[in-house]
């Protein structure tokens, strides 16, 4: 179980890479690298060298790929070290049912021409989805390799109302995500060269709808951050469990660095490098919300009830 363990810790990294480099894809515009073919590469198993745009997609899709592989490879290893009712194969379903829809909805943005300079609701929507899916491939996979490493199943009971505050955390830094998404999808489509002109496309009424979007993001992430950090002062004042206090460390930090990115990436103007490092930290912080979670959430006797938010 050691092994297996390990090995889920290591494909929720690769995971993480592949979401990058993902991101990578869509700001360099290079989602149509491949053109609209899916799985080939212009028509291509092995496109022959060509434009840069060709090879960063195609990478990305090589990388996906053995994304698919290395989760359903873990799917049999943990199937055959696990036993019936191990919450570890429910970590295992999971991880492998949101692969294939991650793969889905990658497909569907070549497949339908929703890359490159498409401007429409639907890619909004389809780039929102596909990021909520990710943060849920993400949470199986996260959630795997802590059972696999000893951690105790989570339950509802006995926990007074911390579940709901912790659905409420995980939905609000969702949210987040998607909000993010498609503010990411609208500094990609209409660069600002400057700050002043990047708020004038923001406010201005004739202005695309993913300019107007954008502005509700930054709120969205002040008031969910604010309530993950007051949740995890008030968890390390009334959850003695030293790797929830760890946990919740690591995770009221991230908060804080998120904002100086996020800030940084306004002010900037959105540059490659500051876009990559605010999303990696988005998917260490509910990576984190996750363990949090589930360090927090087991199970307790009956009577037992932790202390109420």
């Amino acid at each position: 179980m050691h092994r297996f363990a390990k090995f889920c810790w290591f494909v929720l990294g690769w995971t993480v890479l592949v979401i990058l480099w993902g991101a990578f894809v869509r700001a360099s515009g290079s989602g149509a690298g491949c053109g609209n073919h899916w799985p080939t590469c212009n028509g291509e198993i092995i496109p022959q060298p060509g434009q840069i745009k060709t090879l960063i997609e195609f990478t990305h899709r090589l990388l996906s790929g053995a994304a698919i592989l290395f989760i359903f490879a873990m799917l049999i290893w943990g199937w055959q070290v696990s036993q019936k009712g191990d919450p570890i194969r429910k970590g295992l379903v999971a991880s492998a049912f949101f692969i294939v829809t991650e793969a889905l909805l990658g497909a569907s943005l070549v497949l339908f021409g929703l890359v490159t300079y498409n401007q429409s609701i639907t890619r909004a929507v389809v780039v929102a989805m596909h990021l909520l899916n990710t943060f849920f491939l993400l949470g199986s996979i996260t959630l795997t390799a802590w059972w696999a490493s000893g951690g105790d199943p989570v339950s509802w009971k006995n926990h007074g109302r911390l579940p709901l505050n912790f659905g409420i955390g995980l939905t609000g830094v969702a949210i987040i995500g998607m909000t993010g998404a498609i503010t990411a999808l609208g500094d990609t489509l209409f660069p600002a060269e400057n700050l002043a002109q990047g708020l004038a496309q923001d406010f201005d009424p004739n202005a695309n709808f993913l300019l107007h979007l954008r502005t509700y993001h930054p709120l969205i992430a002040l008031l969910v951050g604010g309530y993950t950090l007051y949740l995890v002062w008030h968890l390390r004042k009334t959850n003695p469990d030293r790797r929830s206090l760890k946990i919740g460390v690591v995770l009221g930090t991230l908060i804080l660095v998120q904002w100086a990115a996020g800030l940084a990436n306004v002010i900037l103007l959105a540059p490659l490098p500051i876009q990559i490092i605010h999303l990696f930290i988005a998917d260490t912080i509910w990576i984190s919300y996750v363990l949090l979670s589930a360090a927090t959430l087991v199970k307790v006797p009956n009577g037992k009830i932790p202390s109420q938010i």
